[in-house]
């Protein structure tokens, strides 16, 4: 897949790719034969308390190398794009080469074009934004930043509200503070950048194994010792399963219908990661998975 000789062990080295599609697994890899500091850019390996549900690395690879990143997020917490390049910042000066790796494009694009340093939201115009469906926020998007609503994804809640929120809170544009975007903390030219390219019907069988894996591993029971918290969860309310785990424990689905709805979740999720990818990192290096394809 990598010819490791040709990677230079000083040099920073970033993976992105879509979910189930071996980022961790080729992480380790670098980092056994070359050594460094394997950090994550998962916006859900954050958190605490989903270890198994977001694959993120077990304890018995956490021990045996060095790993950043993962599970320092309280489940209830929220967690920002500038928040994590934040906490990433001491790794990339740190005395090991960073292995940075994850799905969550957001991360990467930050990392490498830069980032607008936008003020905290305010509590009350987040608890608005919670109430308004998407068309109506994309409506006042379209009226008041139609910069940024003729390039935004209009099918994504998350980043049209986001959207709304800064315009709301701060009284200028989200496209008027990307604009000022200050210079990347690590230019992608000053790294070895490589986004596995997955094969769409590869891909969907190993999700559909995996999860059935996390299942077996414990996923189910993450979720019991979860099921208290539950009602406060921030960010860690998004892992894909969660919610269907949750039904589950709660009598409102079926494990079958639980696990079915996360298999199909989680396929839906790695379409847009592969969309995403291919958009937005033709700098990078693909990498086609699985490597006979």
């Amino acid at each position: 897949m990598i010819d490791l000789d040709a990677l230079s062990p000083d040099r920073p080295v970033l993976i992105a790719g879509p979910t189930a599609s071996g980022k961790s697994a080729l992480a380790l890899r670098i980092a056994r034969a070359q050594g460094g500091v394997i950090v994550n850019a998962d916006a859900m390996q954050v958190y605490d308390g989903w270890r198994v549900l977001t694959a993120r690395p077990g304890p018995g690879d956490e021990a045996a190398l060095p790993h950043a990143l993962y599970g320092h997020m309280p489940f209830e917490a929220e967690y920002s794009v500038g928040a994590w390049l934040r906490d990433l910042r001491p790794w990339l000066g740190g005395p090991g080469r960073p292995i940075i790796v994850g799905g969550t494009g957001l991360y990467f694009r930050a990392l490498t074009e830069g980032l607008a340093e936008i003020p905290e939201i305010a509590p009350e115009v987040r608890a608005e934004a919670e109430t308004r469906d998407l068309d109506s926020l994309l409506g006042d998007l379209m009226r008041e930043d139609p910069v940024l609503a003729a390039k935004i994804d209009k099918h994504n809640l998350a980043r049209v509200r986001r959207g709304w929120e800064v315009l709301r809170s701060t009284g200028r544009p989200l496209s008027d503070w990307q604009a000022g975007t200050a210079p990347p903390d690590l230019p992608l030219a000053d790294t070895h950048a490589f986004v596995l390219d997955a094969d769409r019907d590869w891909l969907n069988a190993r999700i559909a194994t995996r999860f059935d894996a996390m299942l077996a591993e414990g996923a189910l029971e993450e979720a019991r010792a979860n099921l208290a918290r539950w009602p406060q969860a921030g960010g860690a309310a998004r892992a894909i399963g969660a919610a269907e785990l949750i039904a589950h424990l709660q009598g409102r689905m079926t494990l079958p219908e639980a696990r079915e709805a996360a298999i199909i979740a989680t396929r839906q999720f790695a379409k847009r990661q592969r969309t995403w990818f291919r958009a937005r990192m033709g700098g990078w290096t693909a990498l086609p998975i699985p490597g006979d394809r």
